[in-house]
């Protein structure tokens, strides 16, 4: 599972062949011992939960790289290897 970005605490991972489980495209977030699947779409809450304010920091960090992130979906649920995205600044 590699992590593809990281900031404010926050590590953004995306998991090799993970369109099994949640059929859309998405990102896990972990902040300390808070854990979610967001959608890269809509940003939507798929499972788990991250602090509110943490919360808005992910979700404006994929409406930012929301192309990135879905050239990295493609490349992860075949199994290869993804690219790093920025960090939120």
């Amino acid at each position: 599972m590699p992590t593809i970005s990281m900031f404010y605490g926050i590590l953004i991972l995306m998991y090799f062949y993970d369109n099994k489980k949640h059929a859309r495209p998405h990102i896990h977030a972990e902040y300390g011992d808070h854990h979610a699947s967001i959608a890269i779409d809509d940003g939507e809450v798929l499972i788990g939960s991250l602090p509110p304010a943490k919360m808005k920091l992910v979700q404006a960090w994929i409406e930012i790289h929301k192309e990135d992130l879905m050239a990295d979906w493609q490349l992860a649920v075949v199994g290869e290897p993804v690219f790093k995205i920025d960090p939120l600044k």
